[in-house]
This record gives structure tokens, C-alpha cells and sequence, in this order.
């Protein structure tokens, strides 16, 4: 027997031990040449009388399996083509015993009479867990705390497809195992044997040998499920009242999470509702139709390619630059002891950087580092951190108000008030004390970097790196070249999110930049909806049912209508328009100057809020300025809302492409999820024309939307051209990184 992807040796007493060990890898995925192996591996257990029992381990120090091979499944998620070669009955049939082939080898490895053990000495995830729920006794390490079990295929659009959905409920009882699989959340090892998912711990040096012993002892070992009489843990959903309760609850509390914008949740709770009720072979057969189904599904491929692909290869710094060395930084000073500076200054010392914060006084950095302080202590009140782990990370934040204490810093970042002049102060203070080849990072949000860096004396050495607030939750920064931002300050900068264990997006300059400028969209889009006369509440609730993580009229009071408005007046002043014939800047100017109801940090805004900082209700005195004239949604005025939505936000990223702000999909898709929460069913805007509309649908459905409600849905020459040829945006800007894009 030859085998790729695993070692192979069988003892003196008949015991075989397959060691999973994919080559080249640092984990073990189940890729093609891996299933292939386990179909092999278990026809020659089950044929070899010489073979009493079998273990299964791995020969990687980080764990089992991180389950199967995303980067091989992408390339067949998403909708099915056709074959012109087979009818539609073939074609599924071929769908279905390609992805039945793991299912049934698993099951034949379970009833093959021998007994089968898997010792787990690190993660199992995803097919790796369902690897180790078909073996009858599961072995786990109880001296790794980095050990994780879990299925969480639902994250990115699947559902388990390798018996997953019917052995965990029947293991384990429907309760415990639908917030498991729906949300897929992860366990560790004390967890998984409280639940009854492993049957033993022990040090990872000895799982092996406990799990031989096992095997030794138990030769005519079955699965609970093959034993006479076996009963589902707090019954199957139509013979128990209880747990058909669980069903009904399940799929009301699902439908007001997801709004039915993941297929993925709606096809595990009907997988499980199905799969549950009648023999493990049917409810496998069901699981692998479920999962078909799933995987076929746009939002599959969305989902796939970028919340784990391209989030994984941008958190490895897939965009930088290539040719220039890594920055290692020794230092960083942050200038600006506010909530930004005092939260980007956290995140560095968490890091294990040494920081340098400045204020203008000794006394405001001291109370920019109480922040990091109160971070602190409620990480070690939860258990989170250690008092002596506290200690050593506020050591590293060093407060100041004079500018020699910035020398020697490899990088400084302004995070003071968007004000030019100030801006421009700073920098000229800070370039007086910094070494030639260090960076100045301003932490901007809409404020033109090139603009900004006529005050440096080294531009090329300028730079945006705009975070987002929280600073210490926010997992993404966006950084912005100017006009004369070098590639190895890129780079650089790169590095630097990177050290801070954040995800980076690059894009190139203008007003707002790329995030700013695109989730302002939204926003607007709810208040051009609110000056129409459509009730408030059926905008806030469309906004959220289209899958955007809040209403536009409480993400404005979020970001602060006083904020918004300044931004309004800044940009229409830019653009030589006058605001006064601007019936919807009126209307907020009113909102903020004559009624004082500038957002949530004021309690009052479009919602009032308690005294947790809560909404509690619209606020009921909105429409004494603005009529309303809808204030009912019928499903076709729903569809068309959450259209108007999307595509302004989407029309307004093509936009960007077309004006060069940004220059790969990756970075497209993953910031509009990041930053301003783009539905992440989608897979993010790009994703969100591509494979949720086809280009061409796209382009004649926002043309529909232009001729009705004006030209800000209109698509420009870049979307027509990329219709015309039957392009998509991978297409068009493929993930290539960017010294190599600008060599083409």
C-alpha cells in the first residue's frame, strides 16, 4: 500500500498505526491525495485479517487537521456548471458520489468490525474533527493549550460534509450540538471530554500509546450509534417534545441573527432536523445532499475565497511589496494621547513593542495610557492575562510631552485632531528628532495623505495608516500611499501591521480613501431613503436584513451626525458645491445645531439611547421636518431597498478601482468587511458583483437604479468595459502583489 499523506506500520499485535503527515505543510489539511489515502488505508484494514485494529495519529506538533483543503474546494464552490457531456441527472449523481466518497469511507471504517482509535495531540478541526468522530475511542492531549476541536464551516458559507452534522447530535444530543455546528464555535480538550466528544486525556506523549491500549482491549469495539437500542441524548426532534422545542427556537433565533442570508445555517438546521430522525447511513446520504447544495451556492465561493483565503493571505502581508527587507521595530512613538493614539499605543505594547506616547503634557499621555491601564485590568479580572503579563506590557508604554523622547523610533504615528495645520506641526516636530530612514504615519480618515506630506521634508517617507475604533477589537488598518510614498515605506508599514497582529489593506490617495469614502455610501444612502418620506424604522431594518451589521441611522449616530456634517461641509467646500440648497444637509444641520442631537456619545441622535449607551427607539420627533409618505414594505419594495443599499456601495468600489485608489480584489473585498461591515455573506463588494449579480447583471440593474434615483448609481466606463468582455474583478485585479502589478 503506497501512501502519500500518511505513515504506515503495524505492529506485533496486529495493531496499525497511520500517521497523518501531510509533506511540506506545517498542518495537516485533507486534501484529494489525502482522502485518497484514508479510502486506501481503510479497504486495508478492513481486508487484512493480520489487521486487529487501527490508530490514527499525527506526525505535526501542531495537531491533527485543520480540516479539508479550502484552496482545493474553492476551486468547485460556487454555481455548478453543466457538462455538455452529461444530463443534469449525471451530473448531480457525479456531484453527489464525489462528495458521498469520505462520507462513505468514514462510515465503512466504523462498521469495517475492527475497533478504531485516533489519539489527538492539537487541533481537530473542521474534517479533522469528523475524521476523529467516526473512530470509536478518541484519545485527546491534556498538556497543549493551544488544542482546539470544532466545526466551523459554517463561518465561511459550508456546512460539515464528512458526518459532522449526524455524529456530533447523536454523540452528544441536538442541544449541545446545534450551537456548536451552526456558529462553530471551538472547544478544548476539558470541554470535549465533559461533552462526551473524546472519552479520555492524557500528555501528548502518551495518547498513542492509550489509544493501542484501547484498541488491545476492546476488539469488537462498535460506534454508540450501531448498538442495539441506542437513543439519540435528549431524543430525536419528533418524538420529543424537548427537542423539537430546540428546532423551533433554533430556526426562529436563526432567521433573526441571519435575516436567511446564509444558506449554510438554513441547510445545517434542516440537515440536522432530517439527518436525525432516521439510520446514520440516510442521515449521511442527507448531510452529503445538504452539503452539495451548500457548497453550489455563490455565497460558498464568496465566503471561501475571502474570509479564509484571501483573509489568510493578506494577514501575511500578501500585498507588500516585494525586493525590500523586513522591518523589525524597536521602537514606535505615537503622538496624540486620545482615544485613538491611547488605543494604538495599546495594541503596540500588547505586541511587545516598545512605545513612546506624547501629548502635550505629561499628565495626557499619563491619561492616554489609563486606557491601556483599564484594558489591562479587565483582561486579568477575566482570567484573560496574568497581573505580572499586565505589568510587563504597561512597562512598555513610556509617556511624554517633550519631542527628544521620539528619537531613535522607527516609525511615529500622528493620531491627533483632523486638523491640516496641526497635522503639519506635528510632523515637522517629529521629522526634527527622527533618523533619516524612519516612517511618519499619519492616522487619518479622510484628510488627502499627498496634501498632508507637503509638510514633511522626506514625502517619500510619508505615509497613511488609518485604524479604525476600537483600535484594540478592530482587526484591520488601511494604509494610504501619496503621491510620493516610496515603495519600501510600504513595505514597512506592512510590517508594522502586521507586528501588531492586525490585517492590512493598501490603497492609494484620495479624499476619504478607499473605506471612508465607500461606507459613507450607506450612510447617505439611509438619509436620501429618510428625505424620500420612507418611514425610519423600514430603512433601519432593511439596512440590517440586507446584512449590514447596523441600520444607516444608527451607524451615523455612531460615527457622530456633528462629525458627519463637518465632513459634508469639508468635502462639499472641496468640491465647490453649495450646501444651502441641500435639503438633506439642512435637515441634519438642524438635527445637530438646532436640536443638539449629535449621536450616541451625546445619548441623542437619530435613536435615543440609555444610560448604557443602548438605542432604545427612533426618536420619535425625526419626521416633524421630513414627511412621511411610505410606511409599509412590501416585498418588492424591500428587494428594491436593500438593492439601492449594496449597489451604491458596490458602484461606489468600482469607482475607486477606476480612479486607481485601490488595485487588488483582496484588498476590495476584505476592507469592505472589515471596516464598515459590508454583508459578509457576499465575500465583500468585488465578490458581491462577481458572483452574487455576474458583472452584467450588475451594470443593468444599477442602470435601472440611476434612471430612477439619479446618477450616484450610474457604473462608469470600468464596469462596462469589464461587462463587455464577461470580466469579474479577480479578473481584472488579480491577487498579485504590488511591485509585480506595476512591472506589468
Amino acid at each position: 500500500m503506497e501512501l502519500e499523506t500518511f505513515g504506515w506500520d503495524v505492529d506485533g499485535d496486529g495493531i496499525a498505526h497511520a500517521v497523518f503527515d501531510v509533506p511540506g505543510r506545517s498542518m495537516n489539511t485533507l486534501t484529494a491525495k489525502a482522502v485518497a489515502d484514508i479510502i486506501a488505508i481503510s479497504k486495508e484494514v478492513a481486508s487484512n485479517d493480520a489487521i486487529k485494529g487501527l490508530v490514527i495519529s499525527s506526525g505535526k506538533p501542531s495537531g491533527f487537521c485543520a480540516g479539508a483543503d479550502l484552496g482545493e474546494m474553492n476551486q468547485s464552490a460556487g454555481a455548478g456548471k453543466s457538462s455538455a457531456d452529461m444530463s443534469e441527472a449525471e451530473l448531480k449523481k457525479a456531484q453527489f458520489d464525489r462528495g458521498f466518497s469520505l462520507n462513505k469511507t468514514l462510515r465503512e471504517l466504523e462498521t469495517c468490525g475492527k475497533p478504531v482509535a485516533v489519539a489527538l495531540n492539537g487541533l481537530a478541526l473542521g474534517g479533522g474533527l469528523e475524521v476523529a468522530l467516526a473512530c470509536h475511542y478518541r484519545v485527546a492531549a491534556n498538556d497543549n493549550p493551544k488544542l482546539q476541536f470544532g466545526l466551523p464551516e459554517a463561518k465561511i458559507g459550508l456546512l460539515p460534509g464528512a458526518g459532522g452534522t449526524q455524529r456530533l447530535p447523536r454523540l452528544i444530543g441536538v442541544q449541545a450540538a446545534l450551537p456548536l455546528i451552526l456558529q462553530g464555535e471551538s472547544f478544548n480538550a476539558e470541554k470535549a471530554l465533559a461533552m462526551g466528544v473524546v472519552q479520555e486525556l492524557a500528555p501528548s506523549s502518551e495518547t498513542v500509546d492509550k489509544a493501542k491500549a484501547w484498541v488491545k482491549a476492546n476488539p469488537k469495539a462498535q460506534a454508540p450509534w450501531d448498538e442495539k437500542g441506542f437513543k439519540v441524548p435528549g431524543g430525536v426532534v419528533h418524538r420529543s417534545p424537548g427537542a423539537g422545542q430546540v428546532a423551533t427556537m433554533s430556526n426562529a433565533m436563526l432567521m433573526a441573527k441571519t435575516y436567511g442570508n446564509y444558506p449554510a445555517q438554513k441547510n445545517i438546521l434542516s440537515c440536522i432536523y432530517e439527518g436525525i430522525q432516521v439510520p446514520i447511513d440516510a442521515g449521511l446520504r442527507i448531510e452529503t445532499r445538504y452539503f452539495i447544495n451548500t457548497q453550489q451556492r455563490p455565497e460558498a465561493k464568496a465566503m471561501i475565497r475571502s474570509l479564509f483565503l484571501s483573509m489568510q493571505e493578506l494577514s501575511k502581508g500578501g500585498n507588500r511589496p516585494a525586493g525590500h527587507p523586513k522591518t523589525e521595530f524597536k521602537k514606535i512613538a505615537v503622538v496624540g494621547a486620545g482615544l485613538m493614539g491611547a488605543g494604538i499605543a495599546y495594541v503596540q505594547a500588547k505586541a511587545g513593542i516598545p512605545t513612546v506616547l506624547v501629548d502635550v503634557s505629561k499628565e495626557n499621555a499619563e491619561k492616554g495610557k489609563d486606557y491601556s491601564r483599564r484594558l489591562v485590568e479587565k483582561a486579568v479580572s477575566r482570567g484573560k492575562s496574568t497581573q505580572e503579563k499586565g505589568d510587563a506590557l504597561l512597562d512598555l508604554i513610556t509617556t511624554t510631552d517633550n519631542y527628544d523622547d521620539v528619537k531613535g523610533a522607527d516609525l511615529v504615528i500622528e493620531a491627533v485632531f483632523e486638523n491640516v495645520e496641526l497635522k503639519a506641526k506635528i510632523t515637522k516636530m517629529a521629522e526634527a528628532v527622527l533618523d533619516k530612514d524612519a516612517v511618519f504615519g499619519s492616522n487619518t480618515s479622510t484628510l488627502p495623505i499627498t496634501g498632508l506630506a507637503e509638510a514633511s521634508e522626506r514625502p517619500e517617507n510619508f505615509i497613511g495608516i488609518h485604524f479604525f475604533s476600537p483600535v484594540e477589537r478592530m482587526g484591520l488598518v488601511e494604509i494610504i500611499s501619496g503621491e510620493k510614498t516610496s515603495e519600501a515605506t510600504l513595505a514597512k508599514a506592512v510590517d508594522y501591521v502586521l507586528a501588531i497582529r492586525k490585517t492590512p489593506i493598501a490603497v492609494n490617495d484620495s479624499r476619504g480613501f478607499y473605506t471612508s469614502r465607500c461606507f459613507g455610501t450607506y450612510t447617505r444612502e439611509g438619509m436620501e431613503m429618510l428625505a424620500e418620506g420612507i418611514k425610519p424604522a423600514i430603512i433601519e431594518n432593511v439596512g440590517r436584513q440586507s446584512g449590514m451589521p447596523m441600520g444607516p441611522l444608527e451607524v451615523s449616530d455612531s460615527v457622530g451626525l456633528d462629525t458627519a456634517l463637518k465632513v459634508t461641509r469639508a468635502t462639499a467646500e472641496a468640491a465647490g458645491i453649495d450646501l444651502q440648497t441641500d435639503d438633506r444637509t439642512q435637515f441634519l444641520a438642524w438635527l445637530v445645531e438646532d436640536q443638539e442631537r449629535v449621536g450616541r456619545k451625546a445619548g441623542k441622535g437619530f435613536y435615543d439611547y440609555n444610560e448604557k449607551g443602548k438605542p432604545e427607539r427612533l426618536w420619535p420627533n425625526l419626521n416633524t421636518q421630513l414627511e412621511v409618505k411610505v410606511d409599509e414594505c412590501p416585498p418588492d419594495l424591500k428587494k428594491e431597498l436593500t438593492n439601492r443599499f449594496l449597489i451604491r456601495q458596490a458602484v461606489e468600489v468600482a469607482r475607486c478601482f477606476e480612479e486607481g485608489v485601490i488595485t487588488d480584489a483582496r484588498d476590495a473585498d476584505i476592507g469592505s468587511i472589515l471596516a464598515w461591515g459590508f454583508a459578509p455573506y457576499t465575500g465583500g463588494c468585488c465578490s458581491y458583483i462577481d458572483l452574487m449579480w455576474g458583472i452584467k447583471e450588475f451594470v443593468a440593474e444599477a442602470d435601472k437604479l440611476a434612471d430612477k434615483y439619479g446618477d450616484r448609481f450610474r457604473p462608469g466606463d470600468l464596469l462596462r468595459d469589464m461587462a463587455s468582455k464577461g470580466e469579474g474583478f479577480y479578473d481584472r485585479f488579480p491577487p498579485a502583489g504590488k511591485a509585480e502589478k506595476a512591472a506589468a
